[in-house]
């Protein structure tokens, strides 16, 4: 078993090529230095060193040794690492941009259990309409939708599918459309301009449909007001499946689903963290994010296979 503190003799002086400069680095006697290295070498078996002129040379064993000596003490120190952030508390801030359709449900429940369960913490919980552009400090964001690379690590955590959805009212008023081209004649509640310049909707059997659709009469920017306006009979509209879902359970009758075969492409959920080594604090809430994802959203395809609906 090797002593670390004899490698870490060896290796700051084979950096610098002086025992009075690595000793003073070290913060220990020339002497100490110098006697760390020969018990090194002796437990070797072999030297690792030369002098030569006023410096110190590696050997060939030297050279060969000092790739090994880097390893361990960097597994030492990681391992170390380890075991001070199991040791430590979760505690301090903790900063979390979330996107405004997770603003209320599983989001806001799993940030008030992680204070809950981890007094230390003060979580700043943010929402917001577009993703992050560059990495900020140790934020964390969880995003609905398609991401561009912003310099955070990306990982996703599933899929949200999607329907079309209107109020039963207006399909009795205006009529249920039974292909995508019947859409051209209903009024259409958008969403941040998703819309605007077309959506593909996708059948099992029938392949694609590429739609034009009206021009929105009502705009919206959260998935809170868009949900509420369809289901005031504002008109149709996307919604992902999990959130009429709740919606439903909580105010049956006030929606339903369209044109159940077709569905537009699944929108990725997206985790995205700094690169790195991350605080406990971070390391246990992504962990947390991770175990409680919906199962509904673990499927990875992003096309929903066929869904059968019935208006009542």
């Amino acid at each position: 078993m090797h002593d670390l503190d004899e490698l870490a003799a060896f290796a700051s002086v084979m950096e610098s090529g002086s025992l009075t400069a690595s000793a003073r680095e070290l913060g220990v006697a020339k002497s100490t230095l110098s006697r760390r290295i020969s018990q090194l070498e002796e437990r070797l078996g072999q030297p690792l060193l030369r002098r030569q002129a006023n410096r110190l040379l590696p050997t060939e064993a030297g050279t060969l040794f000092l790739a090994y000596s880097h390893q361990i003490l960097r597994l030492a120190e990681q391992s170390q690492r380890a075991l001070e952030d199991l040791r430590a508390e979760v505690s301090g801030e903790l900063t979390v941009q979330v996107h405004n359709a997770f603003a209320r449900g599983w989001f806001a429940q799993q940030m008030e259990d992680f204070v809950a369960h981890h007094p230390g913490v003060r979580l700043n919980l943010h929402t917001c309409h577009t993703p992050p552009a560059a990495p900020q400090d140790d934020a964390l964001c969880v995003w609905l939708g398609a991401v561009d690379e912003c310099g955070l690590r990306q990982e996703t955590l599933g899929y949200m599918r999607r329907g079309l959805y209107a109020h039963p009212d207006y399909l009795r008023r205006h009529g249920v459309p039974q292909h995508p081209r019947d859409l051209a004649e209903h009024a259409w509640v958008d969403l941040l301009g998703t819309s605007e310049h077309g959506v593909t909707l996708h059948h099992a059997r029938e392949g694609e449909w590429d739609l034009t659709l009206p021009p929105s009469r009502l705009r919206v920017d959260q998935y809170m007001l868009h949900i509420d306006a369809i289901a005031r009979g504002g008109g149709l509209g996307i919604l992902p499946h999990w959130m009429a879902e709740k919606r439903l359970q909580h105010h049956p009758g006030s929606l339903a689903p369209c044109l159940a075969e077709w569905a537009p492409s699944s929108l990725p959920i997206t985790l995205l963290y700094p690169f790195g080594r991350l605080p406990r604090k971070s390391v246990t809430l992504l962990e947390q994010i991770r175990q409680t994802v919906p199962e509904s959203w673990r499927l990875h395809s992003r096309i929903p296979p066929e869904r059968v609906f019935t208006l009542d």
